[in-house]
C-alpha cells in the first residue's frame, strides 16, 4: 500500500512539474512498421531522446499520406490507444510523436463543418476518447482546452488531450537533422515577424502583438509590403508565406539557428511531405499547372525544415484563418522556455482539424 501511495505521489509531482522537466517518459513514439523510413526515424529519435521501449508504439498502417476515416480508426487510433493502455501510459504520456511514413491526413467533406482532418489533430483527442469510452464527433472542429492558457502547466487530467507532433521532412536525413538541431537549441537569435499589409488585416494584429510580447532587441518586424529575405541568426519566424502577393521566392534564404520555429498563415503548407522538383517555385494562381505541386501553388512546411528550421506548423487542408496558429501566443511562449509542443498548442484554437506541428515536442530554448 505504501509503495502504491508513493508511486501515486510521484506521479502527481511529475504532472505538476513544468514543461522544462519533461523527458522521453512523457512521449509515446508511433512507428509504422510497414514503412522503413518510419522505423528508422523511431529508432534514431528513441536513442537521442532516451525513449523507453514501452513508450514506442508499433502500428501497421498503409504508407499512403491520405487515408479514409475507417483506416484511421482501425490502423492508427485503435492500436495507439492499445499501446497506451497496455503500457500503463495513459496519464504519464503528454506528447504523441508520429513519424514520416505514418499517414498524414484523413479524407472527407470540406468546409467549416466538414469531417476531413489531419491524422495528428485527431490523435490529440485520443485521451478524451479513452476516458469517455466513446469517440468524439468528427464534423467540424472541437475547442482546444489548452488554447491561450499562457500560465498553466500542461497536465492530465486538467487538459484531457495529447499534444501531437510529427517527425517528418522530405527524407530520413532531413528528419535526423531536425532531431539533432532540437538537442542544440539555445535561447538566442532573432524572432522575425513579417506583416503583409501594414496592419490592415486582423491577423497582422496578431503579428504586431507577438512583437510586443518579445524583447525589442530580439525582434525584427517589417510592416511594409516588402518580403524579408536572407536574414541571419533566426530563431523564430511568423508571416504570410505565399499568401503575401509579394513573396516570389520558394525559400526565404534565412540562416536558421538550432531550435528555430516557423508559423505562417497558409492553407495547404502541410499538404504533403513529398519533395517537389528543385525547379518548382511558388505558383501565382490555382490554375496554372507549372505553379502547382500536389494540387497547390502555396509554400510548403517541409521547405522551411529543408532550409534549416527545427520546427514548423502546417495545414493538410484549408483551416480558415481563424484556425491557424496565433503567433502572439506561440512565439512568446517558446521564448520564455515552453517546449515546442506546448508552445504550438497554446496557439492552436481547435482540434480535430487541419493543423499539424512538425518537430521534437521536447525541443526547448530554455529560460531566457
Amino acid at each position: 500500500m505504501l509503495n502504491t501511495t508513493l508511486r501515486a505521489l510521484a506521479a502527481l509531482i511529475l504532472a505538476a512539474s513544468s514543461s522544462w522537466a519533461q523527458d522521453g517518459h512523457n512521449v509515446l513514439l508511433v512507428a509504422n512498421d510497414n514503412s522503413s523510413v518510419s522505423r528508422n526515424i523511431a529508432d534514431y529519435y528513441a536513442r537521442r531522446r532516451s525513449i523507453p521501449q514501452v513508450n514506442i508504439c508499433h502500428i501497421r498502417a498503409t504508407e499512403d499520406e491520405t487515408i479514409t476515416r475507417d483506416q484511421y480508426n482501425l490502423q492508427i487510433a485503435a492500436p495507439t490507444a492499445a499501446c497506451l493502455r497496455k503500457g500503463g501510459l495513459v496519464e504519464a504520456v503528454l506528447y504523441i510523436v508520429t513519424t514520416l511514413g505514418v499517414p498524414l491526413r484523413i479524407e472527407g467533406t470540406v468546409g467549416m463543418d466538414g469531417d476531413y482532418a489531419a491524422v495528428d489533430s485527431e490523435l490529440t483527442l485520443l485521451y478524451l476518447d479513452m476516458k469517455r469510452r466513446s469517440p468524439h464527433p468528427v464534423k467540424g472542429s472541437l475547442p482546444n482546452p489548452f488554447f491561450g492558457r499562457r500560465s498553466s502547466a500542461f497536465t492530465h487530467p486538467e487538459f484531457p488531450i495529447y499534444l501531437v507532433t510529427r517527425l517528418a521532412a522530405y527524407d530520413f536525413d532531413g528528419v535526423k537533422a531536425i532531431i539533432d538541431r532540437s538537442l542544440l537549441a539555445a535561447n538566442k537569435g532573432k524572432f522575425v515577424i513579417d506583416e503583409k499589409n501594414s496592419g490592415d488585416d486582423s491577423a497582422d494584429a496578431w503579428l504586431q502583438d507577438a512583437a510586443i510580447f518579445l524583447p525589442k532587441d530580439r525582434v525584427i518586424v517589417d510592416t511594409s509590403t516588402k518580403v524579408l529575405y536572407d536574414l541571419s541568426d533566426v530563431i523564430g519566424y511568423a508571416g504570410w508565406g505565399s499568401n503575401d502577393k509579394n513573396r516570389h521566392r520558394r525559400f526565404l534564404g534565412f540562416h536558421w539557428l538550432p531550435g528555430a520555429i516557423v508559423t505562417e498563415f497558409v492553407s495547404t503548407d502541410g499538404r504533403t511531405f513529398k519533395k517537389p522538383p528543385d525547379s518548382w517555385n511558388l505558383g501565382r494562381d490555382w490554375t496554372t499547372p507549372s505553379g502547382l505541386f500536389d494540387g497547390s501553388p502555396q509554400t510548403m512546411t517541409a521547405d522551411y525544415l529543408l532550409e534549416g528550421a527545427t520546427g514548423a506548423s502546417g495545414h493538410v487542408y484549408e483551416p480558415y484563418l481563424i484556425q491557424t496558429p496565433r503567433p502572439d501566443l506561440l512565439l512568446p511562449a517558446y521564448y520564455k522556455g515552453r517546449n515546442l509542443a506546448e508552445s504550438y498548442y497554446l496557439a492552436i484554437r481547435s482540434l480535430s482539424w487541419q493543423n499539424i506541428v512538425v518537430g521534437d515536442p521536447l525541443c526547448s530554448l530554455g529560460k531566457p
